[in-house]
This record gives structure tokens, C-alpha cells and sequence, in this order.
């Protein structure tokens, strides 16, 4: 039986911000883009109060992992639109998936992911085959 992923949401009126710690490879680009939202060492740590829902959006859509997502209340996430399959190779870090994608693991487990998803590239992540940061730790390059 596959292991449940923890899912946190936060919402800042109709838009729901929607964090995957364990698809967290802490780049970091959140909290440089939106300090006044996301603050690691505070509880809770986002606040998406203190942006515009134009500004979450755009954020999150830098987000390489697809750790953060978000949705509209009452509509589904399910029904957000897929974005076009897109392959870049992050400087010193992961291969970023960008799109809806179908990943068949060792184990022959199916995993469909819409957002963008982080592929290991060192070979040191401890959570195979998605990065987990591990790389920062190693001398790794492209």
C-alpha cells in the first residue's frame, strides 16, 4: 500500500494554497519572491494573506517542485488547466518536469503528476527518483 502524502492547505479567500512537504526541495524561490508570505521559522509558515491572489498565483507557478499549488474554492483541482509538458535542466539541481505526466515506479506503482515535478540528477536524493534538495549537500554540477 502506497504511503499517503501529507498535503497543508492555507487559503486567502477564494484561493487555496495547497503545500507538498515531502515534494519539497527548498529552493527557496518562494520565500525570496513573497518574504511577507512565507516564513519558514513561523506557524503556520505561509500566510497568503498578505498578498494578492494575482501575486500567490505567480509565485507559485515559479515553484520548481510543485510543492506549492493552489486552486479556486469550488472548483476542483482537477480542473485547473494542464499546462504543455516541458523538460529544463536546473543549473547544478534537478530535471524539472513541467505539465501533466504518467510515472511508473520500480514497483510498477502509477503516479500522475499535473504540476511541475523534480527529478534527482546526483543520485544522493533519499526519496528516488524525485530530488529532495540532497544535491546542495554534494559537490554536484551539471
Amino acid at each position: 500500500m502506497a504511503e499517503r502524502e501529507i498535503t497543508k492547505e492555507y487559503t486567502n479567500g477564494d484561493l487555496v494554497v495547497v503545500w507538498k512537504p515531502k515534494s519539497c526541495i527548498h529552493s527557496g524561490i518562494c520565500v525570496k519572491t513573497l518574504p511577507e508570505v512565507y516564513k519558514p521559522n513561523d506557524k503556520p509558515w505561509i500566510t497568503p494573506e498578505n498578498a494578492s491572489i494575482d501575486a500567490l498565483k505567480a509565485q507559485i507557478d515559479k515553484c520548481p517542485s510543485g510543492a506549492l499549488s493552489y486552486y479556486t474554492k469550488g472548483a476542483s483541482q482537477e480542473s485547473q488547466p494542464a499546462a504543455v509538458t516541458k523538460i529544463e535542466v536546473a543549473s547544478g539541481g534537478p530535471l524539472l518536469v513541467s505539465g501533466e505526466i504518467e510515472i511508473t515506479g520500480t514497483d510498477g506503482q502509477v503516479v500522475r503528476k499535473k504540476r511541475t515535478t523534480a527529478f534527482c540528477r546526483c543520485g544522493a536524493t533519499k526519496n528516488k527518483p524525485y530530488c529532495d534538495g540532497s544535491h546542495k549537500a554534494t559537490e554536484f554540477t551539471d
